[in-house]
């Protein structure tokens, strides 16, 4: 199945890339934040392509509004979609934006697909089999990530768009010394946990279940033996996460 996932993803950043090159006009959402044709355009694409797959699968995406708790606690799966993922990064035109599809069963991301359309990079992760790092031409790499050793200096993922004093404090409170800060966008920052490229994300901001579900998937199963646990919980009556550290 993951490689039917795979094709979705592929073709959603397609349609996204046919918006990218001209004038991006932004509406705003009720919670402010920004839409775009390409963002309707990809939910439109995925939604319709995930109900031809298994149309008994319930769909979440962010583009299609959430259904009453009471009707959503009695799912045991589910697809999780962000289908534009990083849409400030996409309006600034920078790269850093991303098509995320997750299958959640259980309250678990069982498979996730992250493509970075703008990148030519796709991040994939499925139980059992593992997580892999395909650029474009090349075949999938399998990638490890190991959690982070706060004894030693490390390397941190910080959002481009979302400069917090709260990551300084926790970074303060934990005593951890930082040799580099990455910065990226979107659920990119889960995915370079995921391939070694940095070791902690400490996400000390909202952040939404599917924002996070698809990367989460990639970096769960990157754990060399067993799963690197999350920590963070999905199908919950309110879809916001608190904040979350990934890589500890």
């Amino acid at each position: 199945m993951i490689e039917q996932i795979i094709e979705i993803a592929k073709e959603a950043g397609n349609r996204i890339l046919g918006y990218y090159k001209d004038e991006i006009v932004v509406e705003a959402k009720s919670d402010d934040s920004p839409l775009t044709k390409a963002d309707l355009a990809a939910h439109h694409y995925i939604v319709d392509e995930l109900m031809k797959l298994d149309s008994s699968v319930p769909i979440i995406s962010e583009e299609s509004g959430v259904p009453e708790y009471e009707t959503r606690k009695l799912w045991s799966k589910y697809w999780l979609v962000d289908p534009l993922d990083g849409t400030k990064e996409f309006i600034k035109k920078n790269g850093e934006f991303t098509v995320n599809i997750a299958l959640i069963q259980d309250g678990i991301p069982i498979l996730g697909v992250v493509y970075a359309p703008a990148m030519k990079i796709l991040y994939f992760g499925e139980k059992v089999k593992g997580s892999f790092k395909q650029k474009e031409g090349l075949v999938p790499e399998q990638i490890f990530s190991k959690k982070a050793d706060k004894s030693k200096p490390i390397s941190i993922i910080e959002s481009r768009s979302h400069g917090s004093s709260a990551l300084e404090e926790f970074l303060e409170n934990e005593e951890i010394e930082v040799k580099e800060r990455v910065k990226s966008g979107s659920s990119l920052k889960i995915c370079l946990v995921a391939d070694g490229t940095a070791d902690l994300y400490p996400r000390m901001g909202p952040t939404m279940e599917w924002d996070v579900a698809a990367g989460d998937a990639v970096y769960r199963y990157s754990a060399k033996e067993g799963i690197h646990e999350s920590g963070i919980k999905y199908n919950k009556e309110n879809l916001l996460n608190p904040n979350f550290i990934i890589g500890f």
